[in-house]
């Protein structure tokens, strides 16, 4: 008996010794590698309600919306069920029943007007997109009342700032929120990984990952060989000349295209750039054709409004732009008076060398390679343009004497609605109009697109807006994203997505 208890024990403590790494081996994890996931692009934590960080609370499978974006960017029902409008300021929104956050807490019409009071609050646009003015709530149904007409309100909601979240179970110090989604965030450190689980709760099926790490990787190199090693299984933000180490059967590319646009704004308080003609010149004299077809390797589509031709109703098929055109160009600025006197190849004025201070950033790849670009066709015709491509961009843009062309990358429709440009870059002191760009016209135009309910008509105004700042050349549009998502071959549904969102979701797998 005693042999018999002492082998008992023995094999009990075997077991306690062996088990963790058992169940180790058969925990299914998997790791992405972002180069996006920064402070650097406003992405500091996974807070929907904090400036951009909404973007990595959808994408991550955190958060969710009341629609959802189809990849031809239509609305459709997601945590919310229904909606209608009762064609001035009142909507009624039936939310989905059953839906629980991670904490455990119902999903009910009390908990989302929490949730959008406290966005409202804290947030630098929603109050301006939504014009949401009261909330009421009465079980799953959610009233909405706006101080005006605004038609776009449920294509805001579906903005990654939208994401319906646990008030009362979010830590808002740290940035960690409680959402609705497929995942919970456990760990998260800013530009370094973001740890998630399964939310045992979740409504629309069973996550198939045990553990999933989002790792930020911001230099191109090493996220290349990150996926090359399996240090990563998947990769958001690959440098294009990276592409061939990855075109084998070992990995699969996910691509579409998108509304993120690679455009220059121009700096209205500058005195070179206050000069028609120069801007003009600029326009003229970017070979955006170029830019795609070498610099990126014919990875992006050539943009020529603020959405990509052929967008919905609203492309930029639709309006007229400068064609590139040196000769052209140069004739424009012998005709402002911009001459090269001393010979050196740039023109000057009044003693002033036309020296362009383009300011960038490197995290997203293509923007230093457009400033590459850009300065050397507009060498060509007698500019000089010099770059600044810094991750502290913030500090220069507060400083509006210290750059004339500002080049960032933003989607331009992320809610299928062409509003959102041109109240978010148009308009005099909102988030995006860096340049300070105003006029009247363009305003007057913006109020009548806010309270227009015809599809047609917002379409049309959308496309006389876009032939009103082109054509006084305050923005050039140089190209739009071709987005790939690479990951190794035994990674199941990553799928890019038009809108730029629901990288992760309940099917995301991976299998050994």
């Amino acid at each position: 008996m005693k042999k018999a208890v002492s082998f008992a024990l023995l094999l009990c403590l075997m077991l306690s010794l062996f088990a963790p790494s058992a169940f180790a081996a058969d925990k299914k994890t998997m790791v992405i590698g972002d180069t996006t996931f920064n402070a650097e692009n406003w992405e500091e934590t996974i807070d929907p309600h904090r400036t951009y960080n909404g973007w990595p609370c959808i994408r991550y499978g955190v958060g969710e919306t009341l629609v959802h974006y189809t990849d031809t960017m239509e609305l459709e029902p997601w945590l919310a069920t229904a909606w209608e409008n009762d064609g001035n300021l009142t909507w009624t929104i039936t939310l989905r029943d059953g839906v629980k956050f991670s904490s455990g807490r119902d999903m009910d019409a009390a908990a989302v007007k929490q949730c959008f009071e406290h966005l409202l609050e804290n947030h630098d646009r929603a109050p301006g997109d939504t014009k949401i003015t009261d909330i009421r709530a009465d079980g799953q149904t959610l009233t909405i009342t706006t101080s005006e007409p605004n038609p776009a309100l449920m294509n805001y909601l579906g903005d990654p700032y939208g994401c319906i979240i646990d008030v009362d179970a979010s830590d808002f110090e740290t940035g960690v929120v409680v959402g609705t989604g497929p995942y919970k965030a456990v760990d998260m450190v800013t530009d370094d990984h973001l740890t998630l689980v399964p939310n045992e709760y979740y409504w629309n099926g069973e996550p198939k990952l045990d553990e999933l790490t989002i790792r930020t990787i911001s230099n191109g190199d090493t996220l290349s060989f990150a996926l090359q090693s399996g240090d990563i299984d998947a990769a958001y933000g690959m440098a294009y000349e990276a592409y061939p180490n990855f075109e084998n059967p070992a990995f699969q590319f996910s691509s579409i295209q998108t509304s993120r646009a690679f455009f220059g704004s121009m700096n209205m308080t500058s005195p070179i750039i206050r000069d028609p003609a120069v801007r003009k010149a600029v326009a003229m004299g970017i070979d955006k054709e170029g830019f795609v077809a070498v610099l990126l390797d014919g990875h992006g589509v050539v943009g020529h409004g603020a959405f990509p031709d052929g967008f919905s109703t609203f492309g930029g098929d639709r309006i007229t732009t400068e064609a590139y055109d040196p000769e052209g160009a140069k004739a424009v600025l012998e005709a402002a008076g911009w001459v090269d006197t001393d010979g050196d190849g740039i023109r000057e004025k009044d003693g002033v060398k036309l020296v362009i201070r383009w300011l960038t950033y490197p995290s997203r790849q293509e923007l230093p390679l457009l400033a590459e670009s850009v300065q050397a066709s507009l060498k060509q015709i007698g500019i000089d343009v010099d770059i600044n491509c810094t991750a502290n961009r913030r500090q220069f843009l507060a400083d509006m004497g210290s750059w004339d062309i500002y080049a960032s990358a933003l989607v331009t429709a992320p809610s299928g609605d062409p509003q959102y440009f041109f109240t978010t870059s148009c308009l005099p002191g909102q988030s995006y109009n860096f340049g300070a760009y105003e006029n009247a016209h363009v305003n007057e135009l913006m109020d009548q697109l806010a309270v227009e309910f015809d599809t047609d008509k917002r379409a049309e105004l959308a496309i006389e807006l876009q032939q009103a700042i082109l054509d006084e050349n305050a923005y050039v549009f140089c190209s739009f994203l071709q987005m790939n998502m690479i990951s190794k071959s035994n990674v199941k549904n990553w799928t890019a997505h038009a809108c730029d969102y629901y990288e992760v979701t309940v099917d995301l797998d991976i299998e050994e």
